[in-house]
C-alpha cells in the first residue's frame, strides 16, 4: 500500500491503523526510529528536531494518528 493510500486510511478511519502503516508514512516524511524500549518507539525527524512518542500496539489508539496526521501537516 502506498503511503497517500495509508494517509487517507488514516483520514477515514484512524481507529485501524496498524504500527507498521504508521511507520511508513513516518518514514516517508523524513522520521526515523531511534529508540524503542518496552512498548513505546520514539520517531525523530532529523531536520526539524521534532520527536514523536508512538505505543506500539495492534490498532494503535486514535491519539497517535491524528498526532502523526497534525505533524505531517496533511
Amino acid at each position: 500500500m502506498n503511503v497517500k493510500k495509508i494517509i487517507e486510511k488514516m483520514e477515514r478511519q484512524p481507529n485501524g491503523i496498524r504500527p507498521d502503516e504508521a511507520k511508513k508514512v513516518l518514514e516517508y516524511y523524513g522520521f526515523e526510529c531511534v529508540r524503542q524500549k518496552g512498548s513505546h518507539a520514539q520517531f525523530l525527524n532529523r531536520e526539524t528536531g521534532e520527536l514523536i512518542t508512538v505505543k506500539i500496539e495492534n490498532p494503535l489508539k486514535k491519539v497517535y494518528i491524528v498526532d502523526i496526521l497534525s505533524r505531517i501537516e496533511t
